[in-house]
C-alpha cells in the first residue's frame, strides 16, 4: 500500500470546502460529512488535467467509453451485468431518489426506510409530499465491544402490505449502520417486496467501501425490476464532480423515471464528471481503492482500540463498509444532539448526531482522514465523551 496517497493529505480549510469551512472556528476538527480528506486517485487528477487543458466546458454528451467504463467495472468487479440502455445518468445520487419517487410514487403514499438511516432519505421523502414508514433494523450486541444490525423481516413484512406503501429505499451497503447486505438477506427483501407489490430503490454510493477481502452483493443481481443507484463519488472522493447513474432493465420504470428527470432539470451533468468515473473505473483506479480499503481499515482498527481501552461503555459499530463507524453514547443519558455540540463546543471536534438518521443514542464518526488527523481527532471525542460521562 502507497500510504503517501493517504498520510500526506491537503489542506482543504479556505478552499470552499463544506466539511472545513462550514466551521467558522478554525481549530475544530470534522468528522461528520461523509467527504473524505484525500486527494482522489492519480489517475482520476491527470484525467482531469487533461480534459481541464482542452479549455472549452460546454454541453456535454456521454460518449460510448463512458458506457464502456460503467459496465465492465460492474461487471468485472462486482459479476453485475447490465446493458448502458439500461442506464440514466444524473448529478447525484439524493436527485436521483427524489426524481424516482416523483416518479413512481403518488403523493401521499408511503415509502419504507430501515432506520437508523442515511438522512437525506427522509428529505426526499418529504419533498415529495409522502410518507415515511419506518421498517426499523434490530440492534445486535456483540462481547467485543462492538455491535451491528440486522433486518427485521416480519417489520418489513407489516409495513410492505400496507395498501398505502409503493417503495422501500434499501441501502446497500448500509450507512449509518455499516452493514453489507448478504446475498440471503437481500433474497429475503425481494421475496417481502415482490410479494407484496413493492419497488425497491437500492443506493449503493458505498459500494466500493468495504472490509478488504470482502465484497458487496449488488440488489440488481437478485431483483431484475429494481432501481439501483450508483457513482464513483464516495469511493473516489468526487462528490464535487456531480456524477451518478440510475440503472434499472424495465422499459416500463426508465421511461417514467426519465421523465421525471427531465422534470426536476437534473438530466445534465458537467464536463468533469464523466471524465472523472472513465478514470475511476480503470485498473489504476482500482489499484488506488485496495489501497484506500486498507488504510480505512487500519484507521477504524485504531478507533476499536482505543474505544476499547478508554470507554468500553460506548460500543463501536462492526464496520463492513463505508468509512463511518458509529458509536453507541446511549449509556451517557444524553441526547446525541447535545453531545454532538458539547463535542463542537468544548474539544473543537465534529460529529453528526443520531437523529438525524432517525435514531437516539449514537454519534456518527467520519474516520477518511490521515492517521495522524485521526488520532488527534479520536482523543477529541473520547476526552469529551469521558467529560459527559463524569
Amino acid at each position: 500500500m502507497n500510504r503517501n496517497w493517504f498520510d500526506n493529505v491537503p489542506d482543504r480549510r479556505g478552499s470552499g470546502c463544506m466539511k472545513w469551512d462550514e466551521a467558522t472556528d478554525a481549530d475544530v476538527i470534522p468528522m461528520w460529512v461523509a467527504d473524505m480528506d484525500f486527494k482522489t486517485a492519480p489517475v482520476v487528477i491527470e484525467a482531469l488535467e487533461r480534459r481541464v487543458a482542452h479549455g472549452v466546458y460546454g454541453y456535454t454528451l456521454l460518449p460510448d467509453i463512458y458506457y464502456k467504463a460503467l459496465t465492465e467495472w460492474f461487471g468485472s468487479k462486482h459479476d453485475w451485468f447490465f446493458e448502458r440502455d439500461s442506464v440514466i445518468t444524473v448529478p447525484g445520487v439524493v436527485p436521483a431518489i427524489s426524481a424516482i419517487i416523483k416518479a413512481l410514487v403518488p403523493e401521499g403514499n408511503g415509502v419504507i426506510v430501515q432506520t437508523p438511516v442515511y438522512n437525506c432519505f427522509f428529505s426526499s421523502i418529504r419533498n415529495n409530499n409522502c410518507k415515511i414508514v419506518e421498517a426499523p433494523l434490530k440492534k445486535v450486541d456483540f462481547d467485543d465491544n462492538t455491535f451491528s444490525y440486522v433486518m427485521d423481516y416480519e417489520s418489513l413484512e407489516a409495513v410492505a402490505a400496507r395498501d398505502d406503501v409503493n417503495m422501500f429505499l434499501l441501502c446497500n451497503p448500509h450507512n449509518p449502520a455499516g452493514r453489507l447486505w448478504s446475498r440471503y438477506e437481500l433474497e429475503k427483501v425481494a421475496e417481502i417486496c415482490h410479494r407484496n407489490g413493492v419497488i425497491v430503490v437500492s443506493d449503493e454510493i458505498h459500494c466500493e467501501l468495504t472490509e478488504p477481502g470482502k465484497e458487496y452483493y449488488p440488489y440488481g443481481k437478485v431483483d431484475d425490476k429494481a432501481i439501483i443507484c450508483v457513482s464513483p463519488s464516495k469511493a473516489f472522493n468526487t462528490a464535487g464532480l456531480q456524477i451518478a447513474n440510475i440503472i434499472t432493465p424495465d422499459d416500463n420504470i426508465r421511461q417514467k423515471i426519465d421523465r421525471a428527470v427531465n422534470i426536476n432539470e437534473v438530466c445534465d451533468v458537467n464536463p468533469f464528471g464523466p471524465v472523472g468515473l472513465e478514470a475511476a473505473y480503470s485498473e489504476e483506479g482500482y489499484e488506488w481503492l485496495c489501497a484506500l480499503r486498507e488504510y480505512l481499515r487500519n484507521n477504524y482498527e485504531y478507533m476499536l482500540d482505543l474505544f476499547e481501552r478508554e470507554l468500553p461503555e460506548c460500543k463501536v459499530s462492526r464496520l463492513e463498509a463505508t468509512y463511518l463507524p458509529w458509536v453507541d453514547v446511549s449509556s451517557l443519558h444524553q441526547p446525541s444532539e447535545r453531545i454532538e455540540e458539547i463535542l463542537l463546543k468544548d474539544n473543537k471536534v465534529w460529529v453528526n448526531n443520531s437523529e438525524m438518521y432517525g435514531s437516539n443514542g449514537f454519534i456518527r464518526i467520519n474516520i477518511a482522514t490521515s492517521f495522524s488527523r485521526l488520532r488527534e481527532g479520536l482523543d477529541r471525542v473520547v476526552a469529551g465523551l469521558k467529560n459527559i460521562k463524569s
